[in-house]
């Protein structure tokens, strides 16, 4: 990649200009523009090709204000332009309206000049909802790239795109299932309490890109708390860092945090669910509280979203739900009817969400699982109140 594992927003001035002094080429993953796209029919279409055909492919930069020659970088010459975000949102506007289906985890950045002009970044994540068509004013054509720039994609590539698409999605959904019956045969990465499991998996959609391989090591040990802990160990082990809490005395931990070296992340957690009772207050609350810390593990990792966000809930058959903070007050006469809850994965496009709007659908389902029409812990306009709804 140009710029390594940098995010959009660490990228400066001074990496544009060693793309210039190291001859950069432009190719599969990056190409250069000295200007922007117009507002003629002809100038739009060629930018929607070119937003298209790295989402068809492998991503990543299309760069606004560098001078180039025969896919040479010459200078970073930069944009006047007179309102950033007006033309930001004017390239994002284009992009929602011209392609079909919209392309997950697009992001625009721009950076400003020493010659006080600016230039304009779009990092476009390779897609899992392939294949994308430029729509624009009827267009409705395909297209990816390779070493030298963009193409059409022919009938055969495009079957190809099709099923790739449904390939990324099904690996990642196996993997979740695998690594459920691992825990449930007792094959998690430590031994676990002999209880009932909330079990978190966020998985970026590149995860089984084979290139993709973090340093864990950046990671500072006081941010790995797993869900509903206050302190923990950690240590390394085959799939990255492990860290758990741990009861004194025990054998067994009640929670843990798995970071694997490709960005996923597992995180199981055994002492809340307890007497056939899910406690929805502080079951909802500490989930919300540990999604944003997971989700920053993540980003300063250098994991690209989009991610797929998933809980599953083991041997829960015959559990209510509680309405408050007390167990037994606010119930009904409805249990959850299997053993194993596997809820729809949710998929989120950036870091910078609103935890509790990612998670209602996710605890909306829970509740009908026990015979409750949503989440009572939001109120009519959708926000998380917790007991304060009760």
């Amino acid at each position: 990649m140009p710029f390594g594992n940098k995010r959009l927003e660490s990228i400066h001035e001074s990496d544009l200009q060693s793309l210039v002094d190291n001859q950069v080429l432009e190719g599969k993953t990056i190409e250069y523009k000295e200007s922007l796209p117009g507002n003629t029919d002809s100038e739009k279409k060629e930018f929607l090709a070119d937003v298209s055909s790295f989402a068809n492919a492998a991503g990543v930069y299309l760069i606004f204000g560098i001078k180039q020659k025969s896919g040479v970088p010459l200078e970073v010459c930069g944009l006047q332009i007179t309102n950033v975000d007006a033309e930001i949102l004017r390239l994002e506007n284009m992009i929602r309206e011209g392609i079909e289906p919209r392309i997950p985890g697009i992001a625009i950045h721009a950076i400003t000049l020493q010659n006080s002009k600016v230039a304009i970044i779009i990092r476009i994540p390779r897609s899992w909802a392939l294949p994308h068509m430029v729509t624009f004013r009827g267009h409705s054509k395909f297209y990816s790239r390779n070493s030298a720039g963009k193409y059409p994609l022919d009938v055969s590539e495009l079957r190809a795109l099709f099923a790739l698409s449904e390939t990324t999605t099904q690996r990642i959904r196996n993997f979740r299932v695998e690594r459920l019956g691992k825990i449930i045969a007792g094959e998690a990465p430590i031994a676990l309490d002999k209880s009932p499991k909330i079990v978190l998996h966020i998985i970026p959609l590149n995860a089984f890109d084979p290139t993709k391989k973090y340093d864990l090591e950046s990671l500072d040990s006081s941010s790995l708390q797993p869900i509903n802990t206050s302190s923990w160990d950690h240590r390394y082990n085959f799939d990255g860092i492990l860290a758990y809490g741990q009861f004194p005395k025990s054998t067994s931990a009640y929670s843990y945090l798995q970071i694997f070296r490709n960005g996923i992340i597992e995180a199981v957690e055994t002492y809340l669910l307890r007497e056939g009772v899910i406690p929805s207050v502080t079951f909802e609350e500490e989930l919300l509280k540990a999604l944003p810390r997971f989700l920053t593990i993540q980003k300063k990792l250098g994991v690209e979203p989009p991610l797929f966000i998933m809980l599953s809930l083991l041997e829960v058959s015959g559990y209510t739900i509680a309405a408050d903070r007390k167990y037994f007050w606010r119930r009904n006469n409805y249990s959850i009817d299997r053993d194993t809850l596997v809820i729809p994965e949710i998929l989120i496009e950036s870091f910078e969400c609103d935890p509790a709007e990612v998670m209602k659908p996710i605890f909306d389902t829970i509740w009908n699982a026990a015979g409750w029409p949503r989440s009572m812990n939001y109120d009519e306009n959708g926000k998380w109140v917790g007991a304060r709804s009760s």
